[in-house]
């Protein structure tokens, strides 16, 4: 059975190491408040020649944005990069001996550096709020937002962990994360909500995985998703889940069988 409190100080030490880069917190939450600004500004100008996604009034659609940004602030920070490190370093194989599960460390390294910049949500939620207006749905909403986020960044870290996984046989990662990183970008739902994408191409981009890390907890959030929808959303989002869950499991072990092999 795992027990939790070795990866738990994991956790603890990867919060505090993060930490200590105090100018890019700073840095980071400049950053945000100066993309909300823009954000709020591009939207306003495309609304104004009535480039509108569907259903989304302005008010909405800079919620979505801003929040959007948000939620990038804990979906963009990759745990599992270290695996393509110590493939290079050659570190992994003596990893490998501990007594410890590596993806569960990598998971909780992850976790430890996300909670600090799930704090930075905070100021930079403070101020957003002197740029723009945004929308606070009721509590039922909120609690099926926080949970369909969570499932949205356990899918986000299963799917970053199977392409740092790859070096195993490729060594480097970089051009494979760059092309899902651009794809995901586009098709999450991150910068432009899917509702925007007609018919047929619609359909394609929300049953896509993409749309499970963003799109989902979004369109929660505003509104678009009703309370009646919420088990149809939240199964996809788990089938994902479920799908890359096994998958990492099953590259781990082609993975650590491989590097017994090539250390004779």
């Amino acid at each position: 059975m795992l027990r939790l409190a070795p990866y738990a100080e994991f956790a603890r030490k990867a919060f505090a190491r993060e930490a200590t880069y105090r100018i890019e917190v700073f840095t980071e939450i400049a950053s945000l408040i100066l993309r909300v600004y823009l954000l709020r500004s591009l939207w306003t100008a495309l609304y104004a020649q009535n480039v509108t996604p569907f259903n989304l009034p302005l008010h909405a659609m800079i919620t979505y944005a801003t929040v959007a940004l948000l939620m990038s602030l804990v979906l963009e920070v990759d745990g599992t990069r270290v695996i393509r490190q110590k493939i290079r370093e050659g570190s992994i194989a003596t990893d490998l001996m501990k007594p410890i599960s590596l993806p569960a460390y990598f998971f909780s390294d992850g976790v430890g550096q996300t909670g600090l910049h799930a704090l930075l949500v905070i100021p930079s939620v403070l101020f957003a709020l002197l740029l723009v207006h945004i929308d606070v749905p009721s509590p039922d909403v909120l609690a099926a937002f926080a949970f369909s986020f969570l499932l949205g960044y356990l899918v986000n870290f299963f799917l970053n962990f199977l392409m740092n996984t790859i070096a195993f046989w490729t060594l480097e990662t970089f051009a494979i994360q760059l092309i899902v990183r651009w794809v995901s970008d586009l098709l999450s739902g991150q910068i432009i909500p899917l509702t925007f994408f007609p018919g047929i191409l619609g359909r394609v981009v929300f049953a896509l995985p993409f749309a499970a890390i963003y799109s989902t907890p979004l369109l929660i959030y505003v509104g678009i998703i009703r309370p009646a929808e919420y088990g149809h959303y939240f199964t996809v989002q788990a089938a994902w889940l479920s799908f890359f869950g096994l998958l990492s499991a099953f590259m781990w072990r082609a993975a650590s069988t491989r590097v017994v092999v090539q250390g004779g």
